[in-house]
């Protein structure tokens, strides 16, 4: 399949270029377009033989369900059979925006959407490209992230085309993402609305408004489950070499087990703070990737860095976890995962992994 790719300038010529990629996503064809938080890989939501070209061409279980995206509040209402007050709350303060609220589905939903369940996965961006391509498409438009399955988000075109080229009809170039971490997902069919993926709206932002917010057990890696939003059941965002996240006082060991690794003969990826890289000594062939100090620039900048690291193939990537109070939670969510919840504490009794993998020699003292 060819694949087309056009830049969005922000001006008039991306009438042309929105008319096309909506006419492809109209006739049944998968188009990746920029979000404020990751590109996502968009099809008409009401057209089940368009949703399946997703999973295809992602390579994606479809038990996983898919997100709508809508670009008005009131499209919501055909989507839906019924709204919440949380629901409404919600749209209301957060909308449009990086939230996706999860809600009773209407009969026009296809299963192929909701993974059969009786719920869907509604959002309406606040990027005004998407904006522009759902309201050209009059359809509300079933999307992922667009990436192969299991592969860090894209956050630009380029890791885009790296993942899509040949097998999607179009790719929308609207720059880097602003926020770079998919949507927060909120059930809003549950009594106390329940946190199903963290995201730029946070648990923070949610109690402010809400006053009670539950966040879903799920989120420390139990598989045992059927998901109910995007990217809770499946290993995602991991980068090819295996991947540790420090937590807690393990992280102050990092200079030193980079180090042993390194003298163990192993190419050593260190993803960590502007704090952290100037405790690190010089180690010959050592890729650092270090997003500054902020939490927000490493939201932004995560899966960029983890989709580097498949570009110079470390042996082994050491990554420097955070706390998660505000935009935290995300992001360690994110980390958790793409190290394949091989998470290192320091107990009494020395390190750990807290899914209960033995303990690579260059940690053992």
């Amino acid at each position: 399949m060819q694949t087309y790719y056009w830049k969005l300038q922000n001006n008039a010529a991306d009438d042309e270029i929105i008319i096309k990629a909506a006419e492809f996503i109209r006739q049944g064809e998968v188009v990746a377009f920029p979000t404020e938080t990751v590109y996502g890989l968009g099809a008409d939501g009401l057209n089940s033989e368009a949703v399946a070209k997703i999973f295809a061409a992602k390579g994606r279980p479809n038990d996983n369900p898919l997100i709508l995206h809508i670009a008005a509040k009131e499209s919501i209402s055909r989507l839906t059979s019924g709204l919440t007050e949380n629901a409404k709350v919600l749209m209301d303060r957060f909308w449009p925006g990086p939230l996706t609220l999860i809600v009773e589905k209407s009969a026009i939903v296809p299963d192929a959407v909701s993974a059969g369940l009786p719920t869907v996965a509604v959002r309406f961006p606040s990027n005004v490209f998407a904006q522009r391509l759902i309201k050209a498409c009059g359809c509300p438009i079933a999307a992922p992230s667009a990436n192969i399955s299991g592969r860090p988000s894209p956050t630009n075109a380029a890791d885009v085309l790296e993942d899509m080229q040949g097998k999607v009809a179009a790719v929308l170039d609207g720059g880097s993402c602003g926020i770079g971490l998919e949507s927060t997902v909120v059930d809003t069919t549950e009594p106390v609305p329940v946190i199903l993926r963290p995201g730029g709206i946070t648990y923070e932002m949610l109690t402010e408004v809400l006053g009670a917010v539950e966040i879903d057990p799920a989120l420390q890696g139990d598989k045992n489950f059927r998901p109910k939003a995007p990217g809770m059941k499946y290993r995602h965002y991991a980068p090819k070499a295996p991947m540790y996240l420090l937590e807690g006082k393990s992280a102050e060991l990092l200079p030193s087990m980079a180090v042993k690794a390194a003298a163990e003969g192993l190419k050593v990826g260190v993803l960590c703070s502007g704090a952290m890289k100037v405790l690190l000594p010089a180690i010959p062939g050592m890729q650092l990737a270090c997003w500054g100090d902020s939490k927000e620039e490493l939201a932004a900048e995560l899966f960029y860095l983890l989709r580097d690291f498949d570009r110079s193939r470390p042996d082994v990537i050491l990554a420097e976890g955070i706390d998660e109070s505000g935009i935290g939670l995300a992001v360690m969510n994110r980390m958790r995962k793409a190290a394949g919840y091989q998470l290192v504490t320091l107990t009494d009794t020395g390190l750990r992994i807290k899914n209960g993998t033995q303990l690579p020699s260059f940690m053992v003292k």
